[in-house]
């Protein structure tokens, strides 16, 4: 029986490779052709969404009956961030998804953080579900030319939960990653280590675990997820907890810690068997090696994916010591908005701009905020230049601000090839937290009238001082009193962040970034700090004012903060 059905999965296999491969010839030559032709295919994807949603109530409200040229569009849509939709994805909330969309359903919302403490809500339809798939479909195409061999096996692929909770309408809320998986083609979704089931678990360790538990039994060949703050932390985690796994290896358990359900470990029963033979052969990698690293678990290993570009290049050093030299793929840039980027190559953040599902316009970085900035299409970009990206999308966005800011580097064709270099100003994300300016702020206010305090003059800006980066808390001790008081005022702090920024807390959670610690500066540090700005600014006493945040990675090693003050337990980040 198991020959037979081997001979029948090699065979389906072999039958799926041809469809792939037909579809990936035709998908490739219309990829190229747009590619050499930007501005035609761009322009034939923006009148396709114009004339689809003309009499929805976004339409109707932007005259798109009348919309003609892209000049036209831009004089009837104005820029804007989600605020601007927001009273039009209420409506389709609530049910009414005439005020977006013509005659489509809502599958679902992509639930995602805003920059205030309120969460966006992204709608997902069948429209906007194709042009993510076949972003996807593109994706592939590049990356397993020439390892092929890597498609059907064993992989880690972490996905959310799509149904986090539900909407006034019914329609489910939650993680677009989940809700991609669940349409996945089931031939595909059977070389997941993880089941569909694990999606719910909102538990970060009891997901770690459950993914080492059975990938220490399958060879895996890949791990897919797009931070890459959670490879590292996945990868310490097997190491922490290597007497536990091959314990459980070996006997055929499961740790009763983790909330596992039934349907879960039904899901993933085959892997669980007991297998003391392989339990051997883990104990003799950590006795020759001291750890557990994926790198000497799974020789077989052979492609690490995730983002490459931007501040998460911090992560990419520690790398080789637990994957060694295994190649890496950028993910993309890819939000919940939609697919922006299709990486050709391994091991670089740039990638070609997938024209088929969304019309971009771009705005150069320092006119982003002119009253008439502007804005350029995908070919008439400079390599070189930086530019604020605006997205017109099936989910009902236009003309959408995102805020992030990118980079082109070169073409291909006709084509720019496109790079992501951080959030925009008052935005700082080191590891997908999205942590805006205006939530700071209101933590701190919040915290200080917890605490009685006043606290006039203070910055909070990431840092990286050890594997895990964490947020800094700069204010000059004489302003809080003490040591003791400024650690409390800064643990404080961090926990009215992790419940106004949902990423901010699963990061936390995660042990991608640890708790927001305080920087004592000596006395005058910031009126030194505003001299030097406002020297190198140009800029006004009278114009000037001090962010509460910076995004910048080098900020923390330029502040003179206080030495030889001993750091508290409570400050380290938990042990995995």
């Amino acid at each position: 029986m198991r020959v037979r059905r081997g001979v029948r999965m090699r065979l389906l296999d072999s039958l799926i490779f041809r469809a792939l491969d037909r579809k990936a010839r035709r998908l490739g030559a219309e990829f190229s052709q747009a590619a050499d032709r930007p501005e035609d295919t761009q322009l034939r994807l923006l009148k396709t969404i114009v004339r689809r949603e003309r009499n929805t109530g976004f339409g109707r409200d932007h005259k798109f009956s009348e919309i003609r040229t892209v000049a036209d569009f831009r004089r009837q849509v104005p820029i804007g961030g989600y605020e601007r939709l927001a009273p039009y994805i209420d409506r389709v909330l609530n049910g009414e998804t005439e005020a977006l969309f013509r005659r489509q359903s809502v599958l679902m919302f992509a639930m995602t953080s805003g920059t205030s403490a309120a969460r966006k809500y992204i709608p997902v339809t069948r429209n906007s579900v194709d042009a993510h798939r076949k972003g996807w479909f593109l994706w592939a195409l590049a990356t397993y030319e020439g390892r092929q061999h890597l498609i059907f096996r064993p992989k880690f692929n972490f996905s959310g939960d799509d149904s986090e909770c539900f909407a006034p309408s019914g329609v489910p809320c939650g993680s677009i990653s989940g809700f991609t998986a669940r349409m996945q083609s089931p031939l595909v979704r059977r070389t997941y280590c993880l089941p569909l089931a694990a999606n719910k678990l909102h538990d970060t360790h009891a997901k770690y675990y459950l993914a080492w538990r059975v990938g220490l039994t399958r060879d895996v060949a890949s791990w897919m997820s797009p931070n890459p703050s959670t490879h590292l932390a996945l990868a310490r985690f097997g190491d922490a907890n290597k007497e536990r796994l091959i314990r459980d290896v070996r006997d055929g358990t499961l740790a009763e810690q983790y909330a596992l359900t039934s349907e879960m470990t039904r899901q993933v029963r085959h892997s669980l068997r007991p297998n003391p033979r392989r339990a051997r052969e883990l104990e003799a990698i950590v006795r020759r090696t001291g750890h557990l690293y994926p790198k000497d678990v799974w020789p077989n290993f052979g492609l690490l994916a995730c983002w490459l570009g931007g501040p998460l290049t911090a992560y990419l050093r520690f790398f080789p010591e637990y994957f060694g030299d295994v190649p890496k793929r950028d993910l993309g840039l890819i939000a919940s908005e939609c697919r922006m980027t299709v990486p050709l190559e391994d091991d670089t953040p740039a990638g070609v701009l997938d024209l088929f599902g969304t019309f971009f316009e771009f705005v150069p970085v320092d006119e982003i905020d002119s009253p008439q900035p502007t804005v350029l299409l995908p070919h008439e970009l400079q390599e070189g230049c930086d530019y604020y990206v605006l997205l017109t999308t099936s989910s009902g966005l236009y003309r959408y601000d995102i805020q992030d800011v990118v980079r082109c580097v070169g073409w291909h064709g006709r084509t720019p090839l496109i790079e992501f270099q951080h959030k925009g100003k008052h935005i700082s994300s080191v590891t997908g937290e999205k942590l805006s300016e205006i939530q700071v702020s209101r933590a701190a206010d919040a915290a200080c009238e917890r605490l009685r305090l006043r606290l006039a003059s203070y910055a909070v800006a990431p840092c990286f001082e050890g594997s895990i980066p964490y947020y800094g808390l700069f204010v000059e001790l004489d302003e809080v009193g003490d040591r003791w008081a400024g650690d409390r005022l800064a643990s404080r702090i961090d926990e009215e962040l992790r419940q106004a920024n949902c990423e901010y807390d699963a990061k936390r959670a995660s042990l991608r970034l640890g708790p927001l610690r305080l920087r004592p500066l000596p006395a005058g540090a910031w009126v030194e700090f505003d001299r030097k700005r406002l020297k190198k600014t140009g800029a006004t006493a009278e114009q000037y004012k001090r962010p509460r945040l910076f995004a910048e990675l080098d900020f923390a090693a330029s502040m003179p903060t206080l030495r030889g003050v001993p750091v508290t337990a409570e400050m380290l980040p938990a042990a995995g």
